[in-house]
């Protein structure tokens, strides 16, 4: 018999190779089964709902994982105890025990995430590795109207790495929305699951047309970018933008789950 958690984590990519264990190399989840390990007194392996790349943030990234039933501790013992042991650039915000048939990949419906660009002509030297600068003025009004062309189910082979090793690259944007908040454009994203590099690729497209860069008239923009989705091919689309404006911010359950809910203050 096991016991299943879910963990409510928040981490700071900069320096870590992304979520999943490489030899040799900073991951999030090797330091993190690490800390649950030494915890435990036994070893542990972590599950998350989304795996990020390298140099990608998350403020509500969920893992599960599993202990022996007769090593069953209250989640107080758990976020304390796992936060004695990670890195500064990791912590457990909160800990739950969940059903066995909870799995924090599988059974997550959706996944949000935000892409935070600094619009300043300076570049910055505070926050540079959370953000990503555009020093050219962005039109984020077009950038959103356009935006609105990948809503819905899409093969989004366009936006999707050359190295992507999704089955499928058919995913289901529910939505996109492009906002300024001072100096700042944000593109948040809700999907039922990401493509590897499906946000940047799509930040990378919208900020060439809101700078103008694409040299795309205002009233084609929304066409161009449905021509891109269309054309099912990544050398249709723009460079992949950088990873240090993009947060994974929630995963989203379906109301089975809703009982056991993970908050910060769990």
């Amino acid at each position: 018999m096991k016991q299943r958690y879910a963990i409510a984590l928040e981490y700071d990519g900069k320096g870590f190779r992304g979520w999943q264990k490489q030899e040799g190399v900073p991951t999030i989840q090797a330091a993190l089964e690490q800390a649950l390990s030494k915890v435990a007194y036994t070893p542990i392996l972590a599950f998350c709902a989304g795996r990020t790349d390298a140099g990608v943030h998350a403020t509500h990234q969920i893992v599960h994982f599993d202990t022996p039933i007769d090593l069953i501790r209250e989640p107080k013992a758990w976020i304390m105890g796992t936060n004695q042991y990670l890195p500064k650039g990791i912590r457990v915000l909160g800990v739950t025990k969940m059903p066995s048939h909870f799995d924090a990949r599988r059974s997550a419906v959706a996944r949000q995430y935000v892409y935070k660009i600094l619009n300043h002509r300076i570049r910055p030297s505070l926050y540079r590795d959370y953000l990503t600068w555009v020093c050219r003025p962005l039109n984020e009004a077009i950038m959103h109207e356009a935006a609105q062309a990948l809503v819905g189910t899409h093969d989004f082979t366009s936006f999707r790495a050359s190295e992507c090793q999704a089955i499928s690259p058919v995913r289901t944007l529910n939505f996109i929305r492009v906002e300024r908040q001072q100096e700042q454009v944000i593109i948040s994203l809700e999907a039922n699951a990401f493509l590897h590099h499906m946000v940047r690729n799509i930040a990378g497209v919208l900020i060439n047309l809101g700078t103008g860069k694409a040299n795309i008239p205002a009233e084609r923009a929304y066409q161009w970018v449905a021509d891109i989705l269309a054309a099912k091919d990544r050398r249709a689309a723009c460079a992949t933008e950088k990873p240090n404006g993009l947060y994974l911010t929630k995963v989203c359950y379906p109301a089975e789950f809703e009982a056991y809910l993970i908050s910060k203050d769990s």
